[in-house]
């Protein structure tokens, strides 16, 4: 007989999260399909006066806009990284626990190597991120930062405001602007790759787990079992334990 399992209604991700999460999903939409157009630009053919044409202007105009916006709501995230919920904390995005190495291996043989558990344990399901997410986004987070490094030292010399030039020091330290754009490009793949694995792999989760993955996303909620959210409750009263020792041995 099949086990009947409770699930209760859990709120995740919070407000601010899904809106940086979109923000940074259109931001980065405008950044690769400009970016292409201004690597490869394409020939215009009018009939009008040179100086009336600003098209290859506005392609510009939007990819610098859509950095701003990018690099705004990454700082924006890193400060809700310590104002937010445990999911969205600096501390879910630190891998380098035991709990998440175990939890490293499960994901892997559940979501690469796609070798299904004998009997399911729903203990092992993360509620928020899991390890191999946690561990990606990090690494996505210093790629972020390299692109923001790169893109803006490529503006730099042509723009006029301050925070553009704070990064001219890029291109001399790569020896030429070469360099720099070929590291800009090839990290601009990168995220492309990224993103249709994420898509993948939250529609996956979506249809195995039955939790609400895609919806979390516009309302916040997820749907865990009983048997997760004691254990969910079990560990947050071992990391509260764990920090008050941490601050009762400084004090002392």
């Amino acid at each position: 007989m099949k086990k009947i399992t409770n699930f209760k209604r859990v709120y995740v991700w919070e407000l601010p999260v899904r809106i940086f999460h979109w923000l940074n999903v259109l931001a980065l939409f405008v950044l690769v399909v400009t970016g292409f157009i201004i690597a490869n630009p394409p020939a215009i053919l009018s009939s009008s006066e040179a100086t009336n044409l600003h098209s290859f202007g506005i392609i510009r105009f939007l990819h610098f806009t859509a950095a701003y916006i990018f690099l705004f709501v990454l700082i924006l995230r890193v400060y809700w990284s310590f104002m937010g919920n445990r999911f969205a904390s600096w501390r879910a995005f630190w891998p380098f626990t035991k709990k998440n190495w175990n939890n490293f291996w499960h994901v892997m043989k559940i979501d690469i190597l796609l070798m299904n558990e004998k009997v399911e344990d729903v203990t092992k399901i993360s509620i928020g991120h899991n390890s191999v997410a946690t561990l990606s986004y990090l690494v996505m987070f210093v790629l972020a930062l390299v692109q923001i490094a790169t893109g803006f030292a490529l503006y730099g010399d042509m723009a006029s405001w301050w925070l553009p030039k704070m990064f001219t020091w890029v291109i001399p330290l790569f020896g030429g602007d070469f360099l720099v754009r070929s590291i800009h490009h090839t990290s601009m793949w990168i995220f492309i790759f990224f993103a249709m694995v994420h898509v993948y792999l939250v529609f996956y989760h979506d249809w195995l787990e039955g939790r609400g993955e895609v919806s979390s996303i516009f309302g916040g909620y997820k749907f865990v079992s009983d048997e997760r959210m004691k254990k969910a409750h079990a560990e947050q009263e071992v990391e509260i334990k764990d920090e008050k020792g941490i601050v009762a041995s400084k004090s002392n």
